[in-house]
């Protein structure tokens, strides 16, 4: 085997012992905890006030909307932080490549402004 996949099989192995304690340690609190079932358990509760009416409520989209602008902005400056790290390496293309997918962000963020998906109201 390469020391390329070798290196892959390690993460592979880390990632099953995460998922294996922490599957374990889920079991483990799941037949430790107290099972005490009451109604008022059940009840929807915010802020320590006192639900009223129903609990079911529809949300607006603006509010996934927003949050999906900000993930999706937020993710794009995970790829813009190695170019930056390793500018030296890429060179001129690197560099064109790179402006023109901010403009392109910038483009949707604009596109995002004009029609009013970044207003919090």
């Amino acid at each position: 085997m390469s020391d390329f996949l070798r290196d892959y099989l390690t993460v592979v192995w880390f990632g099953l012992a995460a998922l294996v304690l922490g599957s374990l340690l889920l079991g483990l609190a799941a037949l430790v905890r107290p099972v005490k079932p009451n109604a008022s358990k059940l009840i929807a509760y915010e802020s320590g006030v006192d639900p009223v009416g129903i609990g079911w409520s529809q949300s607006q989209i603006r509010y996934y909307v927003f949050a999906l602008l900000f993930v999706i902005f937020d993710v794009e400056a995970v790829f813009i932080f190695p170019w930056a790290a390793s500018i030296e390496r890429y060179g001129t293309f690197g560099l064109v490549v790179m402006l023109a997918f901010i403009v392109l962000l910038l483009d949707g963020l604009l596109y995002a402004w004009k029609r009013g998906l970044l207003r919090w109201v």
